[in-house]
């Protein structure tokens, strides 16, 4: 199967698309319960279509046109009932459907998702959240059609070409040759617009991630635009992507008309002939009226199918746009690599951090961040990472939370190479407070409580205290319980980096790093913030990255990261 989904797409490489092809099967057959009953149902579904035109030949022939009034009402009973059946097998058909591509469409943007938290911030920083979330939504959408709408339809088109020429045989062998001339037409003609349709949808899949990477781009940062007066100048650009994606819309609409349009203007005139042909037989007496009427009947049944087939064939193509688009996604590689046999870290640990030897530098960049460095980061004090703006310090971290591995030497916990651990498992003994505060749409408590799901109110109502939270959940109209916004936009710089350090309090970390966490806040609070900190995380190792003076003022001691070394400095020399 897979060596005729990829040989059907030209000028590609056929293995990668098998195993893209693989990739999507491992999806589908879990499913093969399902996937088995559904087919049965259209196998009775198939029946009772085919089985209706049968039934209007016989009331016609053997009730009508006998003068036959039992036959008539046998005949009419009998299509109400396929009727009623068709119709409930049809209801239960698309229930049963929708159920299947649900859990095929989450199961696949799950599977993907779970591979993009896999990866690191570098990933993010050189993609278009916008296009990833085109790739997540509309191409996995467009995959998981095609392998079960396709699928299906495919089963459908198939039953129902065999069973109608099967009785078109039986009506009339002679007008059933017309077939035959129908079909290699149009597979001549889909064969040669399929090009066409992958190209064009390949451009609409791009033209709808433009759309998508301009809102979201533009949506969280509209303070910015109405405060430099540039809405107009944003809105020409989106009347420009927008203009652009219904132009090759429309483009794609003409195409995919002519592609069903010829088929469908053959299947006419074969009908139109095979009408004049049977009339004039009818008129002679050579054959009776229900016989045409069935014959034009299952013709159409017969050229439907054959147009679902090879719609199917230019549904290859279009869906070969998506799946090379989520592959791309797929093929990304983590940072890192996951240890076949991660270590277990105890539970009690000093917090103490070595760098033996470290080197590291990322792609893009010709100098190192990191060369041959070598520090230890003392167990239970408070240490000052100190260096110029965009010398590497937040890589530091970075490499703490292992994001991304050294290229050479170790980075290593109370003498355990963070290699061997879990990325997971880690970062929940390692929490950051950075600058940038991450919230999400929910109560103020359910932010606080993100890092630890089971925190009591009562643990919560002591990290408030902690982080100084107190008078804004006050302020508040239902306390914690008070719903914020997108992205807390109702709160301030301040109050948001003081939530961060309240959900860090109720992480209990090891190591807790504030990476510019306080630069939000007054000097008077951030001095009672730091404070409590260093009382509540008295015996943990604490990391600080800060601008400003104070902030390291108390630290116990200084690691000055220049020049790819990062240096120690004990104790920490007073501030000028």
């Amino acid at each position: 199967m897979f060596r005729w989904l990829s040989a059907a797409i030209d000028g590609q490489d056929r293995g990668r698309l098998e195993d893209a092809f693989r990739w999507l099967y491992t999806f589908v057959k879990p499913q093969s319960k399902a996937i088995i009953g559904l087919m049965l149902l259209s196998v009775f579904g198939s029946a009772m279509v085919l089985l209706q035109p049968w039934l209007t030949k016989m009331l016609i022939d053997d009730g009508l046109l006998a003068k036959d009034y039992g036959m008539l009402v046998t005949m009419a009973i009998a299509m109400i009932l396929v009727g009623i059946a068709s119709t409930a097998l049809s209801g239960i058909n698309r229930y049963l459907h929708t159920r299947l591509s649900g859990k095929i469409l989450f199961s696949l943007r799950e599977h993907l998702y779970e591979h993009l938290q896999t990866l690191s911030p570098q990933f993010y920083g050189g993609r278009r959240i916008g296009d990833i979330l085109s790739r997540l939504d509309g191409d996995v959408s467009q995959i998981q059609r095609f392998a079960v709408d396709s699928m299906f339809s495919a089963l459908s088109s198939v039953l129902g070409l065999v069973g109608a020429l099967v009785l078109l045989v039986t009506l009339s062998w002679q007008l059933s040759l017309l077939v035959l001339v129908l079909i290699p037409l149009e597979v001549l003609w889909l064969r040669w617009m399929r090009r066409k349709v992958e190209r064009q949808t390949r451009v609409i899949r791009e033209r709808s991630a433009d759309l998508s990477s301009f809102l979201v781009e533009t949506l969280p940062a509209m303070k910015f635009i109405q405060s430099v007066s540039q809405e107009k100048r944003e809105s020409r650009k989106l009347n420009k992507l927008s203009d652009s994606y219904l132009t090759d819309l429309l483009k794609l609409q003409v195409t995919e008309f002519f592609t069903q349009a010829i088929p469908g203007t053959l299947t006419s005139l074969t009908r139109a002939t095979a009408f004049l042909i049977g009339g004039y037989w009818v008129i002679e007496g050579q054959w009776q009226l229900g016989s045409l009427i069935a014959f034009s009947t299952y013709l159409g049944m017969a050229t439907g199918p054959v147009q679902s087939l090879l719609g199917l064939y230019v549904a290859i193509q279009r869906m070969s746009v998506s799946l090379d688009r989520v592959m791309d996604l797929r093929r990304a590689a983590p940072d890192i690599e996951m240890p076949e046999v991660p270590v277990v870290l105890p539970q009690e640990l000093k917090g103490e951090i070595r760098f033996e030897r470290v080197s590291f530098s990322y792609e893009q960049r010709e100098d190192p961040i990191l060369s041959q460095t070598s520090v230890q980061f003392p167990p239970g004090m408070s240490i000052a990472l100190t260096g110029p703006s965009g010398v590497g310090k937040s890589t530091v971290i970075d490499l703490l939370m292992r994001y991304y591995d050294p290229d050479h030497g170790r980075i290593t916990i109370d003498d355990i190479d963070l290699k061997t651990l879990a990325p997971m498992a880690l970062r929940k003994r390692v929490a950051l407070v950075s600058q940038d505060i991450t919230l999400f749409r929910g109560s103020l408590a359910e932010n606080i409580r993100y890092a630890a799901p089971d925190a009591t109110d009562d643990q919560i109502n002591d990290a408030v205290k902690q982080a100084q939270l107190t008078e804004l959940v006050e302020s508040l109209p239902l306390g914690l319980d008070t719903p914020l916004g997108e992205r807390g936009s109702q709160l301030s710089g301040g109050q948001k980096q003081r939530v961060a350090i309240a959900r860090a309090i109720l992480q209990k970390p090891v190591i807790l790093i504030l990476d510019e966490a306080t630069s939000a806040v007054d000097e008077a609070t951030e001095a009672e913030v730091i404070a409590n900190v260093n009382r509540v995380f008295a015996d943990r190792t604490r990391i600080l990255i800060s601008h400003r003076a104070s902030t390291l003022a108390n630290a116990d001691v200084r690691i000055a990261l220049t020049d790819g070394q990062l240096i120690s400095e004990n104790p920490l020399p007073e501030a000028g």
